[in-house]
């Protein structure tokens, strides 16, 4: 019998966990002192189970195992992206139906942090004599830039090896690196354009988006116009301000902006084919002729890709232009891991200068790469294995982990699997229950075969 099944004896009660910290509102870019509650509550239950828990930053804690040998690390988050719109379950609590599990953070990455823990508990109810120590690591801004886990590995030290559950599955032995900018001018120099408004995450597409033009009936016509022989989804009225328009799409990861359908870009292009850049303003202009509904960064010269991770990716994740205020933009681009960073940050200045647009990095991280036929992978292949009777596929990503703070010492692991549509950072984001319990006896394997191999 494989260890990885006697998570399945904790079935009700991490059920009845999971329900309490999905209620927990831990979006970090809004609520951080939701965050600390969650933190919180991981330490309290880790106590109840009699495990040594401690919190190391205000952003961080870990929970720990064994005192021996090579120290491996289990890392996840509790934070989570806001809700958006279009839910059909709540968002903040376990809904189950129709054979899935919805809420926001049951796939990213409150299932899986919860997981971690019961497998501890297992681990140690078991009386499992470990060769190594084992820590269940805990962040709460890896939506915002992973800043907790800077501030963890500055008082603690770097794991031998480690995974975080917080990907798909098989096995991510790479991921793009990640550049986020922001486009800026000193004032809204549009004389058309009041307002625009569109995007709550840098890591999202944009599902919303509405603008306010100083505009006739004339030109209300022509943009009615333009959006039926669009792909978009509009919606027009007046209010005291102006013409509103305002623009639906569909809410995606960052990694992955081909799979949703980004309500800001499809708005900008309509009111760009209206109107002249001296109306739109700068911003928008720009957003026009260097993005449009590009993922691709074609017009921006950075369309490229590698064979190690595939195609560099742009998405256009906010854009906020308010009266005679500051008008800016934000993108999230994720770039091929044999790529610099710089060669592209140099690129997109470059491009945007043209339209005397300041440019500011948000946040960089750069690419992460692992051996293929490191102990890690082969251990965490083995687990995978055992539980699925399935080879592990190797992948690169496009998406972000804590993975990438580890120096090379770690790897993404799932817990997802390529077949379930989760919806991440998306309405009803959701999980297959019999997957998320698959997935739990697969960590539980992995953690049992890393904490006992004298051999690491």
């Amino acid at each position: 019998m494989l260890f990885g099944n006697k998570i399945l004896d904790y079935k009700d009660e991490l059920l009845a966990d999971l329900n309490t910290l999905l209620s927990i509102e831990s979006v970090a870019s809004e609520k951080p002192e939701e965050c600390s509650k969650a933190l919180d509550f991981i330490l309290q239950r880790a106590k109840d189970f009699g495990l040594i828990g401690e919190k190391i930053t205000e952003q961080s804690a870990h929970i720990q195992l064994g005192n021996n040998g090579k120290l491996c690390g289990v890392l996840s988050h509790l934070d989570v992206v806001p809700q958006g719109n279009g839910w059909t379950y709540p968002a903040f609590a376990l809904t189950e139906d129709n054979g899935r599990f919805y809420g926001r953070g049951i796939a990213d990455d409150k299932g899986a942090a919860l997981v971690n823990l019961y497998c501890l508990r297992a681990l140690k109810d078991a009386g499992i004599e470990g060769a190594n120590t084992i820590r269940a690591i805990y962040g709460t801004s890896e939506e915002v830039g992973m800043d907790d886990m800077d501030g963890y590995f500055e008082k603690m030290p770097l794991p031998d090896y480690a995974f975080t559950p917080d990907s798909d599955y098989g096995i991510c032995f790479a991921e793009k690196g990640i550049l986020q900018l922001e486009v800026s001018t000193i004032l809204n120099n549009a004389t058309l354009l009041t307002q625009f408004h569109s995007g709550n995450a840098i890591n999202a597409v944009p599902d919303l988006a509405y603008a306010i033009l100083d505009s006739s009936s004339y030109d209300e016509q022509t943009l009615m116009r333009l959006a039926d022989a669009s792909e978009g989804n509009f919606e027009f009225k007046y209010s005291i301000d102006g013409l509103v328009i305002i623009s639906r799409g569909k809410a995606a990861h960052a990694c992955e902006p081909h799979k949703g359908s980004n309500a800001a870009a499809a708005l900008v292009d309509v009111i760009s084919n209206a109107y002249e850049s001296r109306e739109i303003g700068s911003i928008c202009s720009f957003i026009d002729y260097a993005i449009n509904n590009e993922t691709n960064g074609r017009s921006l010269g950075l369309k490229m890709s590698d064979s190690v991770s595939g195609n560099l990716t742009v998405n256009l994740s906010s854009v906020d232009i308010d009266d005679e205020q500051t008008a800016k933009a934000r993108f999230d681009i994720r770039y091929p891991v044999t790529v610099k960073g710089e060669s592209v940050l140099s690129q997109f200045k470059r491009v945007a200068h043209n339209s005397d647009l300041k440019v500011n990095v948000i946040h960089h991280e750069p690419p992460l790469y692992v051996e293929k036929d490191s102990k890690l992978i082969k251990a965490l292949s083995e687990a995978y294995e055992s539980v699925t009777g399935e080879k592990a596929v190797l992948y690169s990503t496009g998406g972000g982990t804590y993975a990438r703070k580890l120096q090379g010492k770690g790897v993404a692991f799932g817990p997802n699997f390529k077949n379930d549509d989760i919806r991440m950072h998306n309405s009803n984001e959701s999980v297959d229950v019999n997957n998320y319990f698959t997935h739990a006896q697969i960590c539980l394997e992995a953690m049992y075969r890393l904490y006992t191999d004298n051999s690491l």
